[in-house]
């Protein structure tokens, strides 16, 4: 299942994000001293194109390894790049390094790509209604294998970049080294947040998040007032567009050679990862 048109309102926040963050990195690069490292974050977009073009352009072949060409079509992370590379060689004896991640395990609760944060939140409006945890998503998506970065290791392959001499100048893709399928993890989602019936069900999941949360509001603020959370609004911590868009259809996976190959060793058990960065919502009130 491939998303649908984009809303002209989001395209034109896209096009103003381009614009700020070139200026932003700019700056950034211009001010970096002699002798410095720079490190650029893209995303698995660098491989199948920016959200506005799913399905519209030729995605590549996975597993990804780094040096795949770039898609035909404009992509934010392009242009980031552009400007680092470019930046960079104004100035002697700085080096580079461009990270790419799949989706990010993290904390970010004001996120709207945090996918913990908006399956957090969803199931704690399920368990608030008595209602079962639905997966919505695709049954392609229920049953593929998929793969996720860590923040805190995405954080470690940066470091490591930055001080080992291997990895200066490089692009390499970071994930947390396993696999696993949502099926799997949403068993785990049910039973942190206590519910018994969960799961796939034909026609039912069919049914969007964005579908199904969009009246929701009155639900989130009596879940705020009765546990005592941050008092934030719904859409705020409900990035419900963004897991349509990942659960409408098959994951992909990227190759991890690169970075082993020039040193880097870091991994992460995907399902303990999951289950930390929920325990750390709960912690801060994000999530009852």
């Amino acid at each position: 299942m491939l998303p649908g048109p984009v809303n002209p309102r989001r395209r034109r926040t896209a096009r103003l994000m381009v614009s700020c963050s070139v200026t932003s990195s700019r700056l950034l690069y211009q001010s970096l001293p002699i002798s410095a490292m720079s490190a650029s974050k893209q995303e698995v977009k660098h491989y199948v194109g920016p959200f506005e073009l799913y399905g519209q352009i030729e995605a590549h072949d996975p597993p990804f390894t780094e040096d795949l060409p770039r898609l035909n079509g404009p992509n934010f992370y392009y242009t980031l790049e552009d400007v680092m590379l470019e930046e960079v060689a104004k100035k002697e004896g700085v080096t580079w390094s461009v990270h790419r991640p799949d989706v990010i395990f993290g904390f970010s609760p004001y996120s709207l790509m945090n996918l913990i944060v908006t399956m957090s939140v969803y199931a704690a409006i399920c368990k608030h209604e008595g209602a079962p945890l639905i997966f919505r998503g695709s049954k392609e998506a229920w049953n593929c294998y998929v793969i996720a970065s860590d923040a805190d290791l995405i954080a470690e392959h940066e470091i490591w970049a930055c001080v080992d001499p291997n990895a200066q100048n490089e692009a390499f893709n970071i994930h947390n080294g396993d696999l696993f399928k949502w099926k799997h993890l949403w068993k785990i989602l049910a039973e942190e947040f206590g519910i018994e019936e969960h799961g796939f069900e034909e026609g039912e999941s069919n049914i969007t998040f964005a579908e199904a949360m969009k009246d929701k509001e009155p639900v989130w603020e009596e879940i705020v007032k009765k546990n005592q959370l941050l008092p934030n609004k719904l859409e705020q911590v409900g990035g419900w567009w963004f897991a349509d868009l990942i659960f409408g259809g098959p994951g992909v996976v990227t190759n991890l050679n690169k970075s082993k190959e020039h040193g880097f060793l870091g991994f992460r058990n995907s399902k303990k990862s999951f289950v930390s960065w929920l325990d750390k919502m709960k912690a801060y009130k994000v999530v009852p």
